[in-house]
Formats: structure tokens, C-alpha cells, sequence
């Protein structure tokens, strides 16, 4: 995972690279100057007594150089092997070449075929231009570290404002109406512009907000009940004595109908909540005393089809979800097993960590068709047949925290996984909790 830096890190790292890269290139450049500087002072130098010497000698043949500690003149008459490496050096200057053990400066001129050598002795001039180097550079250092915090300083009091301001806006609560961010007087013009921006964004989103809850409002109470009208009453006329089997039929259908437009718009309700909100409408639910009776209301689809459903010994599993949903995700899961199968057994397995496999032995998918299956799935497209379509029970899985996993082998059926481990109770279902509830499964309003 990749390490992201701060802006106040990224300027003051900047600065510091600045500052350091700059000294460097002073350095470099003042080393360049030195060095051609002291070659052509020690070259003047040189060549003027090099010139004096000559013009005395040549008023007074018998003149002797007077060699001082630090400088002094050899000479090679003609004939007068000259040693080396003094034979082999042109005439002219030659800095920091080292004669006799010792550093030094020497120009090299051969008049009337005699060679003279004059050498200056930089030794100690050479051990003092090393220690300023050294104390330069180490002033150079304590620059740099001085800018160094003097630029760590100046960009946080620069950021520090930004850093207030993401703080305020990480302490907005989504739930909280009539949020505003606030600024101290001082604050800048850039800050205040970001503000006012996101200030208008938060006045939009309550906007947006207050129409999805009264959407949803809406649709909770009005959709509901005049479908639950529709399912009552086909089941009422349904029970009515002497219909004929074509209007008794059709009836059935009409109940079927509304019952999954009920459980739709459950559904769609859940998926319009807040997922931290939906522990006010979750039940406790004890999962293996539930899966029994979803198994149950599914088998009549089997009865034209050579198709058995088998439970595996369930362990105690406990849940705290929306009783509709769970009824909602296993149900459809366990009809596409029906609807995808001609013969055989279909297994329905439950483990304590909330795990539901149900294995059919339907003709099973390609690797090619189960990508075709998840890629719609991720889409969010709904062409997967009638009722509740896996897609949006997918989208369900998401907002749950559950995970839905499809794996078949072609010819040999289908597995489908639905993992509700997200949503396990803390603690197992007592006595006192519940178990010995009404309704399709032992509940408890939590």
C-alpha cells in the first residue's frame, strides 16, 4: 500500500532539497572560482620572480638566488643531467605537484638550454584551505538545518489552517442537520472560499436527504398497505368454496405477485437506509430454526420436477438482521437452485459462523457464463428472471456486509455461498430472547 504525504511535508522536503541542492552548487562553484583563482595568483607570482631573477642575472652574471623557506630556485646547466620527474615536465606552471616530499607550485622554464625550476612550498597553505573547507561545509550543514526548521515552521503555520479546517470537516456527523463549517476571523481568502463551497454542498445534501427520507416515508406506508390490501385479498377469495380451478389459479397468482412486491419493496426500504440505522427494524434471529421453515415454503416448487430438498445437521446460529431480508436473500438463492435443476437432490448446509451453502445438481456453468453472472451482478442488471433478481440481492450483500459467491463446474451443478457471518449476534439466542416466538422463524424484535 502506497504511503501518501502531506502537503506540509511535501513543501518543507521540497524547500529542504532547494536549499540543500543550492548550497551545493554555491560550493561547487566556489571551489571552480578558488581553484582557477589560486592558479593564476601562483602563476603571477611565479613568472614575476621568475622575470626579476632573470633580469638581475643578466645585469650581474655572477647573482645568486636567495632560496627562502618557502621558495626556491634550481637550476640545471647545460650538460647537467636533470632528475626526474623535473626532466619530463613542460615549461609553464604545474600546481600541487610534489617535490622532495613536499607540495608545491613550480614553473618550469629552459633558457640559453639550461633548465630553472622555481618552487613554492604551498604545503601550509594547502593544510589551511582544507580546514576552511571542512568549516565551511560545516557551516553550510548548520545553514541548511537552520533553514531546514525555519521552513518546517513557516509551512506548518501555512497548513495548519487546512489541517483545523479537514478536521472540522472529519467531525461532520452524516445523521446531524444544520452542519456548517466555521472559521476564525482571521481565516484566509482561499479558506474561506473552500468553506462557503463546502457549507453550499452540505445545504444541497440536507436537501437531497429530507427528499429521500420522505420518498421513503412514502413508500413505507403507502405502497405497503395497499399491496398487503391486494395479497388479503386474493387469499380471501381464494378460500371462497366452489371456484373454478382457472379463477382459483389466477388468484393464487395475484397473492404470489403481491407478496414479492411486498418483499421488494422491503427490499429497496433496506437499501435506502443508512446501514448503521438498521439495527432500529433488525430482529434476532435464531438462523437454524429459520432456514427449516424457508426450505418448507419452497418445496412445493418441486412437485413437478424429480427434485429433493435435504437439510444438513444445522448448528446454533444467531443473527441480528431484517428478518424479511434474510427471508428475502436465502429464499431466492434457494428458488434459482429449483428453477436451474430437473433431477436429483438439492443440499441446504448452515455453519455456526453464519455460512449458507445451497448445492444443486443442475448442469452446472462455465468459468465463462459464472464471470457473465458477476460481471451483471457488479452492473447492477436485473435481467436474471422474474421476482427478486440476484443482482439486487448482491446489492443487498454489499450494503449488509454479507458476501454472495457463485462456483460451478459445467455438467456437474451449481454451489451457491451466502455468507452472513457480518451480522452474527454476540451472544446466543436464551430462553428469555426470543426463541419461543410467532411467526415464520423464532424471532425477537431487537
Amino acid at each position: 500500500m502506497s504511503v501518501r504525504w502531506g502537503l506540509r511535508r511535501r513543501i518543507t522536503l521540497g524547500l529542504i532539497a532547494y536549499a540543500a541542492l543550492l548550497s551545493i552548487g554555491v560550493a561547487v562553484h566556489g571551489f571552480y572560482v578558488n581553484e582557477n583563482a589560486e592558479h593564476l595568483v601562483w602563476e603571477s607570482l611565479l613568472r614575476a620572480e621568475m622575470d626579476h631573477f632573470l633580469s638581475r642575472r643578466a645585469l650581474d652574471p655572477d647573482y645568486r638566488w636567495p632560496d627562502t623557506r618557502t621558495l626556491e630556485l634550481l637550476t640545471f646547466p647545460p650538460g647537467v643531467p636533470v632528475p626526474p620527474p623535473l626532466d619530463t615536465l613542460p615549461p609553464g606552471v604545474h600546481d600541487e605537484f610534489v617535490l622532495d616530499g613536499r607540495e608545491r607550485v613550480i614553473l618550469v622554464r629552459d633558457v640559453d638550454g639550461q633548465r630553472l625550476v622555481l618552487a613554492l612550498d604551498i604545503g601550509d597553505l594547502e593544510r589551511r584551505e582544507y580546514d576552511l573547507g571542512w568549516a565551511l561545509l560545516a557551516s553550510a550543514l548548520a545553514m541548511v538545518a537552520v533553514m531546514a526548521g525555519l521552513v518546517a515552521w513557516g509551512v506548518g503555520s501555512l497548513t495548519h489552517p487546512l489541517s483545523a479546517l479537514a478536521g472540522r470537516i472529519a467531525r461532520l456527523q452524516p445523521q446531524e442537520t444544520g452542519q456548517r463549517l466555521q472559521l476564525p476571523p482571521g481565516a484566509s481568502a482561499e479558506l474561506v472560499v473552500i468553506a462557503d463551497a463546502l457549507n453550499d454542498y452540505l445545504a444541497r445534501n440536507e436537501q437531497f436527504v429530507a427528499r429521500e427520507r420522505a420518498f421513503v416515508d412514502s413508500a413505507s406506508h403507502e405502497l405497503r398497505t395497499p399491496v398487503a390490501v391486494i395479497a388479503g385479498a386474493a387469499e380471501i377469495a381464494a378460500a371462497t368454496a366452489d371456484l373454478p380451478p382457472t379463477v382459483r389459479g389466477q388468484l393464487a397468482r395475484i397473492h404470489g405477485t403481491a407478496r414479492d412486491v411486498e418483499r421488494l419493496i422491503g427490499l429497496l426500504l433496506v437499501l435506502a437506509k443508512d446501514p448503521a440505522r438498521l439495527a432500529e427494524i433488525s430482529d434476532r434471529i435464531a438462523l437454524d430454526q429459520l432456514l427449516p421453515v424457508i426450505v418448507a415454503d419452497h418445496r412445493h416448487l418441486c412437485r413437478d420436477k424429480d427434485l429433493e430438498l435435504t437439510l444438513a445437521p444445522l448448528p446454533t446460529c444467531v443473527l441480528v438482521a431484517p428478518l424479511h431480508i434474510v427471508q428475502a436473500a436465502i429464499g431466492n438463492l434457494l428458488r434459482n437452485a429449483i428453477e436451474n435443476s430437473d433431477r436429483g437432490t438439492i443440499a441446504i448446509g448452515l455453519s455456526a459462523r453464519g455460512v449458507v451453502t445451497i448445492d444443486d445438481p443442475g448442469h452446472g456453468m462455465s468459468p465463462e457464463e459464472i464471470s457473465a453472472i458477476h460481471t451483471r451482478l457488479a452492473r447492477g442488471d436485473h435481467r436474471d428472471g422474474g421476482g427478486i433478481g440476484l443482482a439486487l440481492i448482491a446489492r443487498i450483500c454489499d450494503h449488509l456486509g454479507w458476501t454472495l459467491r457463485l462456483d460451478s463446474r459445467l455438467g456437474r451443478g451449481t454451489r451457491a455461498t451466502l455468507d452472513l457471518g457480518a451480522s452474527l449476534a454476540p451472544s446466543p439466542v436464551t430462553a428469555g430472547g426470543g426463541p419461543g416466538a410467532a411467526g415464520p422463524a423464532p424471532v425477537s424484535r431487537r
